[in-house]
């Protein structure tokens, strides 16, 4: 009796744990996070109290295309950007920064779910007419996407590029690689 009581127990606390886990995975599909609160591939959430450049992208929709203006953005490696977004159309629109392949699959997510909503350091969504701002600390050199993954934006053109270009070496590295060319 004592065990059959102790089975029942286990088997309530397991449904609790799956439940729990189901929870903490977040909106989208059964463990799929939209959490980027660390370090990334592409950087890391910037912080809002801290030097940053101001890069405006546009979203708009017109003539048979979506597209980002600028669609392509250079910044430097370790440099940390504000994007204020304004989205001129008159339908929903995102802004995902990721990689090329992480942008990839979220919109194969994305296609299954195209209610997926999101508001992450590096994934907003705005309503036609509205503006929002994200900051983002580049910390590693290489080529990046921001797209918007609504089902259909992306294909029509809504996507641009961002070039992180690797830090340039501070005065006394500089003076040393030179003073080696030299010899």
């Amino acid at each position: 009796m004592k065990l059959r009581g102790m089975g029942a127990a286990l088997a309530s606390l397991a449904v609790l744990v799956a439940s729990a886990g189901l929870a903490a995975a977040g909106p989208g599909a059964a463990g799929h996070s939209h959490s980027h609160d660390g370090e990334t591939d592409f950087g890391r959430p910037g912080d809002p109290k801290k030097k940053s450049r101001t890069v405006e992208v546009i979203m708009r929709e017109g003539d048979g295309k979506m597209e980002f203006v600028p669609s392509r953005i250079e910044v430097r490696q370790g440099e940390q950007i504000r994007f204020v977004m304004k989205n001129h159309g008159e339908l929903e629109h995102e802004f995902v920064l990721a990689t090329f392949e992480e942008n990839l699959k979220h919109a194969e997510e994305m296609a299954k779910n195209p209610e997926m909503e999101h508001d992450e350091p590096n994934m907003k969504r705005l309503k036609p007419k509205a503006g929002t701002s994200a900051v983002w600390h580049f910390t590693k050199a290489g080529e990046f996407q921001f797209a918007c993954l609504i089902p259909g934006h992306m294909e029509a053109g809504m996507k641009g590029v961002i070039v992180v270009k690797p830090a340039k070496a501070g005065p006394a590295v500089e003076a040393a690689i030179s003073k080696t060319k030299k010899q």
